[in-house]
């Protein structure tokens, strides 16, 4: 749980600012908003379906296999019963589900920032990057610091959907999260006590997990949840 919370946390939760920073230096008003447009639709998409396309792009005669064999691998093997994969496949059609609608936040907070700072910069001979550097990433500081104790305190909260519609026996080694092993021994196995026992051993560590990383941001940043 812990290393899947945290591989996303250091590869999806930067994506989203990184796409909304580009997005915003775009100056074609209608190819921004129709690349934000694209970029939101897979955010709608049911995690049934996503989970179905990602199982049908896995399998060995899928479209990930085809792919492998261009850049010269000659063996087919499904993707979704190795293990050392998941990780990969997890994140990896992760970011792409929600970079676009993660960026929405972004956006709009960067939409706020008065463009007489960026006069001044470009005044005083700043380039583009020097703008971003100086003007762009300050003014957005304070949401980033916000979205990140959000996330850093849900680190042992990963969803079950997503894993029990994708794992199976093959990968619980590397799959298996607290959620899903609550589901299966605490639902499946009648075993409500247990699992009721390990959910809320999972919200204790989230709320210190929480609490901790508010007071770190506060001192770094100046920006809190409370």
């Amino acid at each position: 749980t812990f290393s899947i919370s945290m591989l996303s946390i250091i590869f999806s939760f930067p994506t989203p600012i990184i796409f909304a920073l580009m997005v915003n230096e775009v100056g074609n008003k209608a190819y921004k908003k129709t690349v934000q447009t694209i970029s939101y639709m897979p955010h709608f998409i049911s995690m049934v379906v996503v989970c179905g396309m990602i199982s049908d792009f896995c399998r060995t005669d899928g479209l990930f296999n085809d792919i492998r064999m261009l850049f010269g691998v000659q063996e087919r093997v499904s993707l979704l019963s190795e293990a050392n994969l998941f990780y990969t496949i997890f994140i990896g059609s992760g970011i792409w589900q929600g970079i676009g609608w993660s960026s929405i936040i972004y956006l709009a907070t960067l939409s706020s920032i008065d463009p007489s700072l960026y006069d001044a910069a470009y005044m005083d001979g700043a380039g583009r990057f020097q703008r971003i550097w100086h003007v762009t990433l300050p003014g957005i500081v304070p949401i980033i610091s916000i979205q990140l104790i959000m996330r850093l305190g849900n680190v042992l909260s990963v969803g079950f959907e997503k894993i029990i519609l994708l794992y199976n026996p093959m990968t619980y080694e590397k799959a298996d999260v607290i959620s899903s092993y609550v589901y299966r021994y605490g639902l499946q196995q009648a075993n409500y006590s247990y699992g009721a026992a390990v959910g809320m051993f999972n919200s204790l560590i989230n709320i210190t997990c929480l609490v901790i990383v508010n007071k770190v941001m506060r001192k770094l940043t100046e920006s809190s949840l409370w």
